[in-house]
């Protein structure tokens, strides 16, 4: 008789292997997308390298990196912060890559534009404007940045389908569109900072289109195989408590332009991935996501620690928290894979102790991580 250990346990559901498109991923471990700012010029280096290829080597399955910058002006405000166009950022992130995998794993970028979030002032690009679909940071307030023109709209969608190419011809393995968290993306899906009136603004599917738009046209830049994920979140940096759907079925809605227009995986960001999403179901977000779409999804939210990762930028550590309800939804295939993001920050060794079952060697969160590149 077979005697099932937590430990074997947690490296039998962990340890599967996973296809997305023409991509196998060896287990279920993702590394969240954190933002490090470790890139002087927007050029990720050595150090982010090490960083990267460390997490590999110790057992993670698939690395969606830090947020980096789509090469519109208007796209970020920091010169630390990666980007993703440029010969020299280029470069040194097809290094990056390229170490990755050499350590046995796999990576997409995130490619990014913040939208109405940015400052106008900041570097990189200084004089560029804040841009939004309706010149609004969050809902109710006035409007401090400058809606979008068709032309504004077209020179976006270029810049994350020129960004998709570029990683597919520098090796990386697939993509993630960043579509959540109130930066631009999501400033369209949510009502509450769309109040268009042309075809990109009223009802949800509308509200879609930007996003649709744009995972359409990276879809014809990449090859057919090469896997587009596009990560989303109800909750915005601007206002924890915002929805984009309050039922299943306003979720449906726009969610299905976006599977239609060439996703081939959901990351669905919540603050703590136990909590159902909906009333009625113990389904969280990427549980209903997959239901809804019939396509592969992540969850992540406080996985590993029991605390809200918001209060880490408030200088709070979280103690450890059991893996127990995680690894039973995953075995009851509700998702697909799960990203971890301080726990993975604060230790690079985290899945390769998750999957020897060595649970007892995984520590607390410590706040002081988020300074260093470790």
């Amino acid at each position: 008789m077979t005697v099932t250990t937590p430990a074997s346990r947690a490296a039998q559901i962990l340890s599967r292997p996973i296809a997305l498109g023409g991509l196998t991923v060896p287990n279920r471990i993702v590394m969240a997308p954190m933002t490090r700012m470790f890139s002087p010029g927007g050029v990720p280096g050595e150090d982010v390298r090490s960083y990267y290829a460390r997490r590999a080597a110790a057992g993670v399955g698939l690395i969606v990196t830090e947020g980096t910058y789509v090469g519109h002006e208007s796209a970020g405000q920091s010169d630390r912060v990666p980007r993703f166009h440029g010969d020299e950022q280029l470069a040194g992130w097809a290094k990056v890559a390229e170490d990755v995998h050499a350590a046995g794993g796999t990576i997409v970028p995130q490619l990014w534009h913040i939208g109405m979030v940015r400052k106008q002032g900041e570097p990189p690009f200084a004089d560029a404007p804040a841009v939004g679909p309706s010149g609004l940071v969050t809902a109710g307030a006035e409007p401090t940045g400058r809606a979008m023109t068709q032309q504004d709209l077209d020179d976006v969608v270029e810049a994350f389908a020129q960004a998709a190419a570029d990683a597919e011809r520098i090796g990386f393995d697939g993509v993630e569109i960043h579509g959540a968290h109130g930066y631009l993306v999501d400033q369209f899906l949510w009502a509450g900072t769309n109040r268009r009136t042309d075809a990109y603004g009223g009802d949800p599917v509308a509200r879609t289109r930007f996003a649709a738009e744009i995972v359409a046209a990276v879809r014809e830049r990449v090859s057919p195989d090469f896997p587009v994920l596009f990560r989303y979140s109800q909750w915005k940096q601007q206002d924890y408590t915002a929805r984009l759907a309050e039922t299943p079925e306003e979720l449906e809605a726009i969610l299905t332009p976006l599977a239609a227009a060439g996703v081939d995986v959901f990351h669905a960001s919540t603050r703590r991935y136990w909590l159902p999403e909906f009333e009625g179901s113990d389904l969280n977000l990427a549980g209903w996501t997959k239901k809804l779409t019939g396509k592969p999804a992540i969850t992540v939210g406080s996985v590993g620690l029991d605390g809200d990762f918001l209060r880490a930028f408030q200088g709070e550590g979280a103690p450890v928290r059991t893996l127990d309800n995680l690894l039973d939804r995953l075995e009851s295939e509700e998702f697909d894979l799960v990203a971890v993001g301080r726990a993975l920050l604060q230790d690079p060794e985290w899945a390769k102790k998750v999957l020897q079952g060595r649970f007892d060697a995984l520590g607390a969160y410590d706040a002081a991580a988020l300074k260093t590149l470790y």
